[in-house]
C-alpha cells in the first residue's frame, strides 16, 4: 500500500504566484500515474528511490526519462504525462502544483521546457534548500495562506537558482523591463479607465511590440493580466465590504455593471453576487 497525502490550497486569489495543491507519496513498485495533463505546473521532487517519467516535448512527440533521488521533473500546463514508479526501487516524492502571471518568466532563467523536464541542480546546497521548502509546506497544511504563499515563493527561488541555465541572457534587457514598467502602471492604475495603447506609451513603445514581448514574458495579453487582475481586486472588496456590485465594478474599472459582471463569471464561472454568498 502506497503512504500518500495531499493538500488542496485553500486561497486562489493570488495573482503572481499562486499554490493549488501539495503532497508527498511513498509509491508501491510499478505505481503509475497518467496518461494525463495539468492546467498548471506540477513540480516532483524525488527523496529516494527511481522512476521513469514519460511526457511529450514541445512538438507533441513523447519522450522517455529515467528520474532518481535528488533529481525532480517538471509537468508544464497542457503536457500530456505519465510518470511510473521504479519496480524494484519504487520512489518516493513530494509535488507542488502552482502557476501565477509572473512563474512563465521566473523559469525562463531556466532549462526546465518541456524538451528538457528533468530538474537537475548545479548546487547541492541549493538543492537541499529547495526540498526544504517542500518538505515545510507539505507539513505545514494548516499555515496561513500567506505563510505558505512565502514558503512558495522561497522554492521557486531556490529552483531557480539550483537550475539556472548555462546560456542566461542578461536579466537587465529592455524588454524586461518595459514588462516591469507596464506591470507597475496597471496595478497602480487598475481603477481608471485604461487602454493597452496607454500602457505601450507609458513604456514609450508601440502598442503591436508591447503586446508580443509582454504574452512572451506573462503567457498572458496584456487585456488578460488587466482583467484578470481587476478580478482578484473585486474579490477583495466583495469579501471585504459591503459595496453593491456596481460600485465594486466602478472600484475596478468598469462603469458598466453588466459589463463587470459577464467579465466576473467568464474567470471566477459565477456572478459577483454568488461569489459573495459562497465566500462570506
Amino acid at each position: 500500500m502506497s503512504n500518500t497525502f495531499f493538500n488542496i490550497f485553500p486561497n486562489e486569489n493570488f495573482i503572481d504566484l499562486c499554490m493549488y495543491q501539495f503532497g508527498y507519496e511513498q509509491c508501491d513498485p510499478g505505481h503509475s500515474f497518467g496518461p494525463a495533463t495539468r492546467n498548471h505546473y506540477l513540480f516532483h521532487y524525488v527523496l529516494s528511490g527511481t522512476g521513469t517519467l514519460m511526457a511529450d516535448n514541445a512538438k507533441g512527440d513523447t519522450q522517455t526519462y529515467s528520474v532518481k533521488s535528488g533529481q525532480g521533473f517538471m509537468i508544464f500546463p497542457g503536457q500530456i504525462n505519465t510518470y511510473i514508479a521504479d519496480e524494484q526501487l519504487p520512489w518516493e516524492y513530494m509535488w507542488i502544483e502552482f502557476d501565477g502571471l509572473r512563474v512563465k518568466e521566473a523559469l525562463s532563467v531556466t532549462d526546465l521546457c518541456k524538451d528538457a523536464p528533468v530538474y537537475h541542480s548545479h548546487s547541492k546546497e541549493l538543492r537541499e534548500k529547495l526540498a526544504d521548502e517542500m518538505l515545510y509546506i507539505v507539513n505545514h497544511p494548516q499555515e496561513s495562506s500567506f505563510h505558505l504563499i512565502g514558503h512558495l515563493y522561497l522554492f521557486l527561488d531556490y529552483l531557480l537558482q539550483s537550475a539556472k541555465s548555462a546560456t542566461l541572457i542578461s536579466s537587465g534587457r529592455m524588454s524586461d523591463y518595459y514588462i516591469k514598467e507596464a506591470i507597475n502602471y496597471m496595478e497602480q492604475n487598475f481603477q481608471n479607465t485604461i487602454s493597452i495603447e496607454d500602457i505601450a506609451a507609458v513604456c514609450g513603445i508601440n502598442r503591436s511590440y508591447f503586446g508580443k514581448i509582454f504574452r512572451n514574458s506573462t503567457g498572458r495579453s496584456p487585456q488578460e493580466f488587466l482583467m484578470n487582475y481587476r478580478m482578484v481586486k473585486a474579490t477583495e472588496l466583495l469579501k471585504l465590504t459591503s459595496l453593491s456590485i456596481a460600485d465594486v465594478g466602478s472600484a475596478v474599472g468598469y462603469e458598466n455593471q453588466l459589463h463587470f459582471s459577464r467579465a466576473f463569471k467568464n474567470i471566477y464561472g459565477v456572478s459577483p453576487r454568488e461569489w459573495r454568498k459562497q465566500n462570506k
